[in-house]
């Protein structure tokens, strides 16, 4: 049975006429009576008693009628969750982003974010491992990193270059490094992930290895060492974005290598049909980054 002649049915048992039915649905009595007929064919059965001037549902009909009913309202249903509205998101949304990034950029978005669009919901995967978002069945990575090659289509969201960084209290017990020399006599927290320290040198890229006191692989603990001044500490900029303004934590620029830049991107699996969810979503991170920046 086609969805549109049970459609055609319901209209004819609802309007009691083919002619009335057509006009409902726009369409001609003719391709009414056609597709009526159609349908009696596939089942077997007769649908209507008909007479010249209305048409009543026979047993069949009738015992037919709250399935139609019931198939149409599926098909409806399902149209309304998958086809993208232009402004209102809705259905779940799956995606990952960086640990401190994802609880203190993501989360805050989320409140307004599904206020606005009741009918979102929202999968979110906090995680500093790269995560197969194909493979994972996600509509979107978050990732701060330089991109390697990939088939994911990359959009950049904002700047977020590393940044060098320790606490007032280490940098007056220790005094603040002037150059890359001056690095070889501080304690450093190093993660996991950048053994080696990039600096930009006449140009060019240089990964100096520092004195590593505390190794991580956790971004939010190397922050806290560094707040706590166990040391100096390089992450990127929106990892400490906070602390720079509330002043927990110095940034310390040197006189002789400036820092590597980098972005956050917004990984997709395609260009072709992006949900509506994707696209309020990151319409709102990068509003929300530009308004924190």
């Amino acid at each position: 049975m086609q969805i549109a002649d049970l459609r055609i049915f319901l209209a004819v048992a609802s309007a009691g006429s083919l002619s009335a039915a057509a006009r409902q649905l726009d369409i001609g009595p003719m391709q009414v009576s056609r597709r009526i007929a159609v349908l009696e064919e596939e089942l077997s059965v007769r649908l209507f008693h008909r007479t010249t001037r209305s048409v009543a549902l026979t047993a069949e009909g009738e015992a037919l009628l709250p399935h139609a009913t019931t198939m149409v309202e599926a098909e409806n249903s399902a149209l309304g969750e998958l086809r993208p509205s232009a402004t209102k998101a809705s259905g779940l949304l799956r995606l990952t982003a960086p640990s401190v990034f994802g609880q203190t950029i993501v989360l805050r978005l989320l409140p307004t974010l599904l206020e606005q669009h009741p009918e979102l919901r929202i999968e979110l995967d906090v995680s500093d491992r790269v995560v197969d978002i194909v493979g994972q069945g996600l509509d979107l990575a978050i990732r701060i990193a330089t991109l390697g090659d990939s088939e994911l289509v990359a959009r950049r969201i904002a700047a977020n270059p590393r940044v060098l960084v320790a606490s007032p209290r280490y940098l007056q017990q220790r005094g603040r490094p002037r150059t890359l020399g001056d690095l070889e006599g501080h304690d450093c927290v190093v993660l996991q992930a950048v053994p080696r320290w990039p600096f930009v040198v006449d140009k060019g890229l240089q990964r100096i290895r520092v004195n590593a006191r505390i190794t991580t692989s956790n971004v939010a603990t190397a922050r806290s060492a560094a707040e706590q001044g166990l040391g100096l500490v390089m992450l990127t900029y929106w990892d400490v974005q906070q602390q720079l303004r509330d002043g927990t934590l110095l940034d310390i620029g040197l006189e002789d290598a400036a820092m590597e830049d980098l972005s956050v991107w917004a990984m997709t699996p395609t260009r072709r049909h992006v949900p509506t969810r994707v696209k309020v979503f990151l319409d709102a991170l990068e509003q929300e980054l530009a308004r924190l920046r």
